[in-house]
């Protein structure tokens, strides 16, 4: 089988979904403008393709430890009506019914959780999410993360073990994304469509010959 693999920010969602989480929290009282300094400070590092992934989700992760899972899985779901649906791309929706509709196995591929990514992923009825999974413990979160990180060659990594799982041949498949960290797995599929991208990652698709796309 062949699959049509989406990055999750700045690809099926026209913004980074880190800065609209940082706000909803700011609306609920529960974070102030240090963190949404920190957050742009991530966020820049992260379009210039400099940002130390790791380093950067450990920290993130730190503020989870000791919550309960089932509370966060709601509260995301929550975050994501009221802040992320409204900008999903519509050139995004049509790309997903359109592999579907051909018979290309969709999923979200995202160094983000699936508390993040699986609320996108029912609403644009895409069945597989491949992303960073958080370790928990007696139903509440640790702070930590199973490794590898699906960031970077991790990505590769989780995107290799869920192909095999599934019975996709990668060579065969589609990957979209924005960001220069995911060159690796844009390398490792038959089809890589640059969408929405950072300037490093715009380079690259012009000294390739890659076409680049704007999603709106």
């Amino acid at each position: 089988m062949r699959a049509a693999l989406f990055d999750m920010d700045r690809t099926l969602v026209r913004v980074n979904t880190g800065n609209l989480y940082v706000r909803w929290r700011m609306k609920r009282r529960e974070a102030g403008w240090r963190d949404v300094v920190r957050v742009a400070i991530w966020m820049g590092q992260y379009t210039l393709g400099w940002i130390d992934a790791a380093k950067i989700s450990a920290e993130a992760l730190r503020s989870l430890a000791g919550q309960e899972e089932t509370r966060f899985t709601a509260e995301c779901r929550d975050w994501y009506g009221e802040m992320v649906r409204a900008h999903v791309a519509e050139r995004a929706r049509v790309e997903v019914e359109r592999r579907r509709r051909e018979g290309w196995v969709c999923a979200i591929l995202s160094a983000s959780t699936p508390y993040v990514t699986r609320p996108l992923a029912d609403d644009l009825g895409i069945e597989h999410v491949i992303c960073t999974t958080l370790e928990v413990k007696e139903g509440r979160f640790t702070g930590d993360y199973h490794r590898p990180l699906c960031y970077g060659a991790g990505k590769v990594e989780a995107a290799t073990a869920w192909a095999a799982a599934h019975g996709v041949d990668l060579d065969q498949s589609a990957f979209f994304t924005d960001s220069v960290s995911d060159l690796p797995m844009l390398e490792r599929v038959g089809e890589p469509r640059v969408v929405n991208p950072d300037p490093r990652l715009r380079l690259t698709a012009f000294r390739r010959g890659w076409p680049v796309e704007i999603w709106q």
